[in-house]
């Protein structure tokens, strides 16, 4: 049924908690796996943005290679992506590539404030992405 699963990781211990769930989705389903990490670099004035941009990218590739990794020697067929931008913007365009059929993510689960600050990435993808999404919200810690 989902022959391809977007994930979509910013690098936390929190996104991650979605691993053991994914495993066992994409075991059941047959799945692709397909990492997602969107890079975005805030610098300040004065600072060189391309260099920061850059940063920004290798670092997330990089981070993304170890998740892979792990995954490939459990025997998952995975593949990994990062994009430049604003992160549920990222998400929500990334849906609309061909062969993705559903997406799997976590929420970090912020309420009141925190949620105001922040914004809530999942609530946007569900929102906004055409392909049924899969949440997991960690336990408190």
């Amino acid at each position: 049924m989902f022959k391809r699963i977007l994930v979509p990781l910013d690098g936390s211990e929190v996104a991650e908690s979605i691993l053991p769930y994914l495993e066992n989705l994409a075991t059941t389903h047959q799945s692709k796996v397909v990492l997602l990490r969107v890079a975005l670099a805030h610098t300040l004035p004065g600072q060189d943005e391309i260099k920061a941009e850059v940063e920004a990218v290798r670092e997330a590739e990089d981070y993304l290679k170890g998740v892979e990794d792990g995954l490939k020697k459990k025997g998952f067929d995975v593949e990994s992506h990062v994009r430049y931008g604003k992160g549920a913007d990222e998400i929500v365009d990334f849906c609309h590539e061909p062969d993705i059929d559903a997406v799997a993510m976590f929420t970090h689960g912020r309420t009141g404030v925190g949620r105001w600050l922040m914004g809530s990435v999942a609530e946007k993808v569900v929102r906004h992405c055409p392909l049924p999404v899969v949440l997991f919200r960690p336990e408190k810690q």
